[in-house]
């Protein structure tokens, strides 16, 4: 049973934060992760996940899972699919396409080819390190704040005083463990996946959903709640 929700905000300019909330949403640990070398980085939040139990702690990072192989074949225009244009670039991935289409927030689409920002590739990096030996989800913290805007059930108790020097980066740190927190709980949802390139989790089930742009044109259906 998942026992500690992590969640880190993806920095190359400073430290990453990072939050550890609780079942019960209750902050455990919170902090500043460095992130040169990536070697260190990586070693570093291996430490801090290993203390909680690789099966018994969940991790939300605010970054894409990997760059498309190829430029995206499909667009989603008004309101429906279409194959790409010659002078479209291709960026982009179905979990992405599906949060703009819902007006939840503007992702920063994930380009095929670099130059890729610093970001992104750190975000990788983490991916391809750690996704072996931990559960790892890809999470948007400005979708989340959008799903949880006027719900009062959405609360976590924080400790004020780890907000300091960055406190922006150090709150969707906390909306990031608070996401995957009642994701694994069973009120959230993760969407994207039918074109094989990952999905984002979600902290609340899609309030109604365009059926059509949640299927990817060749593959699967795109949303799942979990039980």
């Amino acid at each position: 049973m998942i026992q500690h929700f992590v969640g880190i905000d993806i920095q190359t300019a400073r430290p990453c934060s990072y939050a550890v909330l609780d079942a019960s949403g209750n902050t455990t640990d919170a902090g500043w992760l460095h992130i040169e070398p990536v070697e260190q980085a990586i070693a570093e939040l291996r430490t801090l996940l290993s203390r909680f139990g690789n099966e018994r702690v969940a991790v939300g990072l605010d970054a894409p899972r990997h760059p498309l192989p190829a430029p995206r074949q499909w667009y989603w225009h008004g309101g429906r699919w279409i194959p790409r244009a010659a002078h479209e670039v291709g960026n982009g991935r179905h979990c992405e396409v599906v949060i703009a289409a819902h007006r939840l927030a503007n992702p920063q689409f994930t380009p095929w080819r670099s130059p890729f920002p610093e970001w992104m590739l750190f975000g990788f990096a983490l991916f391809q390190a750690l996704s072996t030996e931990f559960r790892l989800h890809e999470v948007f913290p400005s979708a989340s704040y959008a799903m949880f805007r006027n719900d009062a059930a959405a609360r976590m108790n924080v400790r004020l005083g780890d907000f300091a020097p960055h406190p922006k980066d150090m709150l969707d740190a906390h909306v990031a463990a608070a996401t995957v927190r009642e994701f694994a709980q069973g009120r959230g949802c993760e969407v994207g996946g039918g074109d094989g390139l990952g999905t984002i989790v979600l902290p609340r089930p899609m309030i109604n959903p365009i059926t059509q742009v949640m299927h990817w044109p060749t593959g699967d259906v795109a949303i799942a709640v979990v039980p």
